[in-house]
């Protein structure tokens, strides 16, 4: 089993459930390391003096924060330190709020929490508790040198800690321009609402989420192991062929087309549920094009 990140309570009144919290998290990108090419040496980089172009050593760098265009306020590791939040390990709970009004946007990171010794009671009652009331808890958690706001919930029999964005951290939605809710304004029709549901009904099921994997790393893991065993003479991956720009269709005759092939379709509409939300984002997707 994972070693847990830290040992310490969820505190909510005056309870408090002994817990270990762990990395929900299990790392898969596929790192690469920069080489020379001509001899596969490791490349590394220098700290460098853009005015000068001299190399700088370690015992002369210093943190600085930009607060207008090239003026800095310089700030040492011990200001930095005084700074910093009291580690404590303790998920502590200030709020509760319904689970259903937390908005998507704001989570970041999960964590499970594990009861520890002698806390299965009061672990399994604030599960229970949260399941039956459809709240979260909302938190304040240290984690390593940085205090983070944090929503505590359940999964399955497992309570998460999941750490969230503040506030502040998220664009203002009303930066940016979007089409308004009355559908009229732009010019969709009542049809149209309608066959999109269908389609939306058509191609819903239960969320199994091991169903879907991440195929880019599956593909290009295996090429790297068929290269690392043939050398260089490896044949290369093939190219997904480029798609061909699509001819302009009315939108309504993409969802008809779209529903015909769902509804219609038997196994052949089965068969493309896994591409059919791609596809439909894209206009139809290559089904459609073909159709075209």
């Amino acid at each position: 089993m994972a070693r847990p990140i830290w040992k310490g309570h969820i505190s909510f009144g005056l309870v408090n459930v002994p817990v270990g919290l762990y990395a929900a998290e299990k790392r898969s990108e596929i790192s690469f390391r920069m080489l020379d090419g001509r001899d596969r040496s490791r490349v590394r980089y220098e700290r460098v003096n853009e005015t000068t172009g001299e190399p700088v050593p370690w015992d002369q760098v210093v943190k600085g924060y930009e607060y207008d265009e090239g003026k800095y306020v310089l700030v040492d590791d011990e200001e930095i330190k005084d700074a910093l939040p009291e580690a404590t390990q303790t998920v502590q709970i200030e709020d509760f709020v319904d689970a259903a009004e937390v908005e998507p946007v704001y989570f970041e990171k999960p964590y499970y929490l594990v009861p520890d010794r002698n806390g299965d009671k009061g672990y399994a009652l604030l599960r229970e508790t949260l399941r039956k009331t459809g709240k979260v808890g909302v938190a304040r958690v240290v984690l390593r040198t940085k205090e983070y706001l944090a929503l505590l919930m359940t999964h399955g029999d497992l309570l998460v800690l999941d750490v969230v964005r503040f506030h502040e951290e998220l664009r203002d939605p009303a930066d940016f321009e979007v089409p308004p809710r009355d559908l009229e304004k732009v010019k969709i029709t009542k049809k149209e609402v309608d066959m999109a549901v269908r389609l939306v009904e058509s191609m819903t099921s239960e969320w199994k989420p091991e169903r879907y994997k991440d195929e880019f790393r599956e593909k290009l893991l295996a090429y790297i192991e068929e290269k690392a065993e043939a050398g260089d003479d490896a044949p290369r991956p093939k190219k997904a062929a480029p798609e061909k720009k699509a001819r302009v269709i009315q939108f309504v005759d993409l969802l008809r087309q779209s529903l015909e092939e769902r509804e219609g379709g038997g196994d052949r509409a089965r068969g493309a549920s896994k591409n059919g939300a791609a596809a439909t984002k894209r206009s139809g997707g290559a089904r459609a094009r073909k159709g075209a």
